[in-house]
């Protein structure tokens, strides 16, 4: 059978899809019930954004006054579990935490589960107010500590963590999983040109993309409507990819490109809260980490941090480990379905300890 480059790409890219899909059978540390501690479905409101949200809140079965975080979503609308790829790292984290004595809660996103709302109409100010009712919401709960109530966030959820921690002083403390420190413009330029060089795109190729998506950045930087960014936008990609990718799916770039909460993540400089975070912070980072690099993100947090006055840090760079905090050999994103870890059990161990620490 004579086969062309066309052919036996699409040929590749199905066998891949299903050793993925083959992977996605088996996540060992996945819990099953019965869990050994309460897990209670919750619905609590939004009162600012006048919207209910709900969520899954377990504590241990014996005691009282528990040490509780709640659980932060990475970019995109997810469930309480943050399922992606049948993974579902905040089910496997929240089980290992409260099975240590940690009450934990895990909510769905913005429309998704059981949550009202709009999430690709929301700015990132939405959903740092779903995060502060879900903290009041825990204030109100009898069996817990409310001045032992922290924070943990991965990727997006790393940046509005201390966006809460920086305006709600009660916050007792904040993990960062992945979270970044640059602002949002250059951590997604630096993501496409880490991604596609470990996926060995040609060095014309990585900086015909940078100058590509550095004008649309550009745009988003000036923009202060929506209507007429995705406009600007449009007219921008038509420009340089006419040739390539036809009007549908243009207008679909363009229309994602404005969504707020992306467009306000673009424009969003980690410093400007930071320097205002007083809490203890624990920033976590994998070393195979490619959308949010490790050694710019935590260097950044560390330094602004520390030049805050803020000594209560601790910033960890772990081996091997992708943006998903998986054990992993390349860090690229088409690895996270194959992996059967969930999560890497090193790094809970040290957000356990650490918050154990923190709480006593």
């Amino acid at each position: 059978m004579n086969l062309n480059k066309k052919t036996i790409s699409m040929f590749l890219l199905l066998i891949s899809t299903s050793l993925c899909l083959f992977a996605q059978t088996n996540r060992p540390q996945e819990p099953k019930e019965p869990f050994d501690y309460v897990s209670e479905n919750v619905v609590f409101e939004n009162k600012v954004d006048h919207i209910s949200l709900a969520g899954t809140l377990t504590y241990p079965k014996k005691g009282s006054n528990f040490p509780a975080v709640i659980l932060i979503s990475g970019s995109g609308p997810q469930d309480r579990n943050s399922e992606l790829l049948k993974h579902k790292p905040f089910l496997v984290i929240s089980d290992y935490l409260t099975n240590n004595g940690i009450a934990v809660l895990r909510v769905d996103d913005r429309e998704t589960g059981e949550s009202q709302g709009s999430y690709n109409d929301t700015g990132l100010d939405g959903f740092v107010n779903d995060t502060e009712s879900a903290f009041q919401y825990l204030k109100s709960r009898k069996e817990l500590n409310h001045s032992q109530i922290g924070l943990i966030g991965h990727s997006l959820g790393g940046v509005i963590a201390p966006i809460v921690a920086s305006e709600n002083k009660e916050v007792a403390f904040i993990v960062l999983l992945a979270g970044s420190g640059i602002r949002g413009d250059q951590l997604m330029l630096l993501q496409k040109e880490l991604i596609e060089r470990k996926a060995g795109v040609p060095q014309f190729g990585i900086a015909q993309g940078q100058n590509n998506m550095k004008g649309a950045y550009d745009l988003i930087l000036k923009s202060e409507d929506r209507v007429q960014l995705q406009g600007e936008l449009k007219d921008y990609f038509t420009k340089v990819f006419g040739a390539m990718l036809p009007e549908n799916q243009i207008n679909i770039l363009s229309k994602q490109m404005s969504w707020p909460w992306l467009t306000d993540f673009i424009k969003f400089d980690p410093q400007t809260v930071l320097s205002k975070t007083t809490c203890p912070v624990l920033a976590l980072n994998g070393s195979n980490d490619l959308q949010v690099p490790p050694k710019e993100n935590l260097a950044a947090i560390e330094k602004i941090l520390h030049e805050n006055g803020n000594k209560n840090v601790t910033v960890l760079e772990l081996e091997k480990l992708n943006h998903l905090f998986q054990e992993s050999e390349t860090g690229l994103p088409n690895e996270y379905g194959t992996i059967k870890q969930t999560f890497s059990p090193q790094a809970m161990t040290i957000v356990l300890d650490w918050i154990k620490e923190k709480t006593e």
